[in-house]
C-alpha cells in the first residue's frame, strides 16, 4: 500500500468518526444503541475499514464500547463516572473562567446570555434536545474564550464523554433548575473578578450533580420484601460554600 493510499484512508476514517460522533451527541444514537459497521458503511457510501477505525477512535474516547461477537455500542457510563466527570469539568472550566476573563467583550457576555435565554426557552418548551445543544455550546465557549488550545482539547475529550448522556432522559429531571443554574455564571463573569467566577462554575457544577444524583438513585415504589434502596452515589465535590441566595447580593458588593 503506498503512502498517499494510507493517508487518504486515515483522512476517511476521521471523517467518519467524525460523522458518528455528531450522530451520538444529537442522539440518534442514544446510550446502549448498536452501531452496525456495514449498515454505517452503506449509509455513508465507503467500505468498512474506516468504519471499524473511526469506531476504535471513538472506543478510545469513551464514547463507544466494542466487545467480541457483539460489536459496537454507544456507552453508557456510570453515574460515578459522570459525577467524577463532572468534578474535573468543574476544574477545567473554572480554568477556563479564570483565563477567558481578561478576554472577554460585552459580545461574548451577551452571546453566553444568549445560551441561558435558549436553555430557559426550551426548559418551558420542553424541548430537550435544544436545551442540551445550547448547554454544550455556553460551557465550549466558556473554554474556547480561554484562548488556550491544551486545555480546551482536554475538555473536549470529557464533554463528549458527559454529552453521550445528555439525551438520556432522566425521570424526575427540573430542566428549569438546570438552566437557571446557568445564570449566575454570566453574572459572575460579567463582574471579570477570577475569583469569584471560578467558584460559582463550582457551585454550578456541584449543584447539577447532586440533583442528577438524587434522580439517579431514586427508586421505584418497593414492593415489599424489596431490598433496601442504594446509596447516592458520593459526589466529588467540595461542599458548597455557600447558599444561591446568599451568592447574588455578593455580587451585587462587589459590582458596587
Amino acid at each position: 500500500m503506498t503512502g498517499d493510499a494510507t493517508i487518504s484512508r486515515s483522512v476517511l476514517s476521521d471523517q467518519v468518526r467524525d460523522r458518528l460522533l455528531q450522530a451520538i451527541l444529537d442522539g440518534r444514537h442514544p446510550p446502549g444503541a448498536r452501531i452496525v459497521e456495514t449498515r454505517v458503511a452503506r449509509e455513508l457510501g465507503t467500505s468498512q475499514a474506516p468504519v471499524r477505525e473511526a469506531l476504535r477512535d471513538l472506543e478510545a474516547l469513551g464514547v463507544v464500547e466494542i466487545t467480541a461477537f457483539r460489536g459496537a455500542r454507544v456507552r453508557r457510563p456510570s453515574a460515578d463516572e459522570l459525577l467524577e466527570a463532572f468534578a474535573i469539568r468543574a476544574e477545567l472550566e473554572s480554568l477556563g473562567a479564570r483565563l477567558a476573563i481578561p478576554r472577554l467583550t460585552d459580545e461574548d457576555l451577551e452571546a453566553l446570555a444568549g445560551y441561558v435565554d435558549e436553555m430557559q426557552r426550551s426548559a418551558r418548551d420542553g424541548d430537550s434536545y435544544a436545551g442540551a445543544t445550547a448547554d454544550a455550546a455556553f460551557h465550549g465557549r466558556i473554554v474556547e474564550l480561554a484562548g488556550n488550545v491544551t486545555l480546551e482539547r482536554v475538555w473536549r475529550t470529557l464533554e463528549l464523554f458527559s454529552r453521550t448522556s445528555i439525551t438520556m432522559d432522566v425521570p424526575g429531571v427540573d430542566r428549569r433548575r438546570i438552566a437557571d443554574l446557568h445564570a449566575p455564571i454570566v453574572a459572575a463573569l460579567r463582574l471579570r473578578d477570577p475569583a469569584v467566577a471560578a467558584a460559582v462554575l463550582h457551585d454550578h457544577f456541584a449543584d447539577t450533580a447532586a440533583m442528577l444524583a438524587r434522580l439517579w438513585a431514586a427508586p421505584a415504589s418497593p414492593a415489599a420484601g424489596d431490598p433496601p434502596p442504594e446509596e447516592p452515589p458520593a459526589l466529588p465535590f467540595r461542599p458548597r460554600a455557600r447558599r444561591e441566595a446568599d451568592l447574588v447580593p455578593s455580587l451585587a458588593e462587589r459590582s458596587a
